[in-house]
């Protein structure tokens, strides 16, 4: 991963979107002792999961599983524009992960997304993404498919939309 993202990996609040089996977020979250995490995850038994492998770990101390909806997250007060950081791997369309990381991030701070293996290069529209308070920065980080979003702006009041909106409109 680039220099900046290792940066953030280093120390402050990381938040993973939609963390399933714990990956990128557990994975990261050992190999970065300094960072303090939230594993986010709308389903029961995925968070279960999840906060069994944190205190098996050994990372109770400093990683927290939430289960929630994204949507929902984005809105409160003390996860709204709060992370250096923001990682995503299968989380949604790339309108969808936009809209859900966005409100996470802080301004400067960086939504890291898994990219499938033949990206569109429309797929991260500049306008869009710009009305979200992004830009992309870097697409395929040192030959592996990452695309790297900067928070360049607060996130619109408001996004994200409700629950059940994205999926049916997503915004790009």
């Amino acid at each position: 991963m680039g220099r900046a993202v290792q940066s953030d990996l280093r120390s402050g609040a990381v938040l993973d979107l939609g963390s399933g089996g714990g990956v990128p977020g557990l994975v990261l979250a050992r190999l970065a002792p300094g960072s303090v995490w939230t594993l986010l995850d709308s389903q029961e038994r995925r968070t279960e999961f999840l906060t069994e492998a944190v205190h098996e770990l050994g990372l109770a101390g400093r990683v927290v599983v939430v289960r929630a909806r994204a949507e929902d997250v984005g809105r409160r007060v003390e996860h709204r524009e709060r992370y250096r950081l923001v990682t995503s791997r299968s989380f949604g369309a790339a309108g969808i992960t936009a809209e859900c990381g966005s409100p996470l991030l802080a301004v400067g701070g960086r939504l890291v997304v898994s990219e499938p293996p033949s990206t569109d290069e429309n797929r991260w529209p500049a306008a869009p993404l710009l009305e979200l308070g992004l830009e992309c920065r870097r697409v395929d980080v040192d030959g592996l498919g990452f695309a790297v979003l900067e928070k360049v702006a607060p996130t619109p009041e408001w996004a994200p939309r409700r629950v059940g909106r994205l999926g049916k409109r997503p915004y790009f």
